[in-house]
């Protein structure tokens, strides 16, 4: 709705990345500037925040620590897990929100995550809507899984891919120091999509990749796995690199992290808790070959690795941040913020609007045509998409040799 005067509320959701805040960052600056917005409000640990009424006033941050938050990973505002249930089938979270929001006068909603989060500001724009409450709503996307619907790549992706293939290339180098076999099994986060872990065909594409790459889009065979490596050993003076997915799952879906490990537990969006397939499996290749294994699990620092973010990234991101402000402000509702490719041979990235119920719980997967060499290598349109994304270097500001992140005031607003 055009012309809406009112609060802004922004609230970050799920896993974070090493650029999440820079669309906090746009958020808040293009926020405060504008004239249709009386107060910026930031949500501490998401939806959760609202619910309980802890929010805190942005405007009481000093603006360059919130340009600091461009460089700054990890959720600023404090991350959630928390799963709206239908209103239809219980609708007290929902209610609890619409008496905050009137409360507060809080007419433009952001929230920032992945698929689960665009799910949560689906249904919440719906029930306001229903409920004849005039706010604007707006998702900002953000997922290193980079497997958001309808948008080219998904802020926070390029970083962490730059992240791995710079760790795969520098592992590449030190294990094969020794002349005694050595095989190296890297594991990188993808529950169901294997975007990350296939950006270790950009460190192939510089000559320093992995041997084998399993994507969980492709169903893995522990037997099939064995031979593979041995396969590279032959030819390759008992070396191996392998990159595979927390996700990776047999022919029958089972995750192989369950099935040569524990079943682990679930978060609260019911989902398997992945991780340890890296020393699972090179726990077995040691049984079976006698070989030194390792078993490297690149867990949150693929995510959280700042000081080799993506430049492009960053100033995308912080970009999407002032979008998302901007469209709201304009009287766009129910949307989530898009990156579109522009056509050229030069990489230049634009901006559109998705409608939520689109992006919500629908998964972008890596191409079938995309995965080579019968399930172990990515092709090169892999890297001709990925590598402008990965382009620039993060403009970071350190005291010392060491990073200087933002350090927000975080003064709650009082309660009404």
């Amino acid at each position: 709705m055009k012309g809406l005067k009112g609060a802004l509320v922004f609230a970050q959701s799920g896993g974070p990345t090493s650029v999440i805040n820079a669309s906090a960052a746009g958020v808040f600056l293009e926020g405060l500037k504008s004239e249709q917005i009386t107060a910026v409000y930031g949500a501490a640990h998401g939806i959760r925040g609202i619910l309980n009424e802890e929010m805190y006033d942005i405007s009481k941050e000093d603006e360059n620590e919130l340009l600091l938050l461009k460089n700054t990973p990890s959720s600023a505002m404090g991350s959630v897990r928390y799963k709206l249930k239908d209103a239809a089938v219980d609708d007290t979270d929902y209610k609890r929100l619409l008496e905050v929001f009137k409360k507060y006068d809080v007419r433009y909603f952001f929230y920032n995550g992945g698929n689960d989060s665009m799910d949560t500001c689906n249904k919440i724009s719906k029930y306001m809507a229903k409920s004849g409450y005039d706010i604007n709503v707006i998702g900002v996307p953000k997922t290193i899984d980079n497997d958001l619907y309808g948008t080219d790549h998904c802020p926070g992706f390029a970083s962490a891919a730059k992240y791995i293939a710079t760790t795969i290339m520098e592992i590449n180098l030190d294990a094969k120091v020794y002349d005694t076999p050595m095989v190296c099994i890297i594991e990188a986060m993808g529950r169901n999509a294997g975007w990350l872990t296939a950006s270790a065909a950009l460190a192939n594409a510089k000559g320093l990749g992995a041997d084998l790459i399993y994507l969980p889009e492709v169903p893995f065979s522990v037997d099939k796995f064995v031979k593979d490596i041995q396969d590279v050993c032959a030819k390759n003076n008992n070396k191996c690199i392998a990159v595979v997915s927390e996700g990776i799952h047999d022919e029958n879906g089972t995750l192989i992290c369950e099935k040569l490990g524990e079943v682990g537990a679930k978060d609260s969006f019911g989902h398997a808790q992945l991780g340890g397939v890296a020393a699972s499996l090179a726990a077995l290749i040691k049984a079976k070959t006698g070989f030194k294994t390792r078993g490297i699990e690149l867990s949150l620092m693929q995510r959280c690795g700042a000081h080799c973010a993506s430049g492009t990234d960053i100033e995308e991101t912080f970009e999407a941040g002032k979008q998302a402000v901007r469209a709201a402000v304009a009287g766009e509702t129910d949307k989530m913020v898009c990156y579109a490719r522009k056509e050229g041979d030069k990489y230049e990235c634009e901006y559109k609007l998705l409608p939520l119920e689109l992006a919500a719980n629908t998964e972008k997967t890596v191409p079938l045509e995309w995965i080579t060499n019968n399930g172990t290598g990515i092709s090169e349109e892999f890297v001709k998409y990925a590598l402008p994304l990965i382009q620039g270097e993060p403009n970071m500001t350190k005291v010392d040799g060491l990073p200087r992140f933002a350090k927000l005031k975080k003064v709650l607003v009082e309660k009404r």
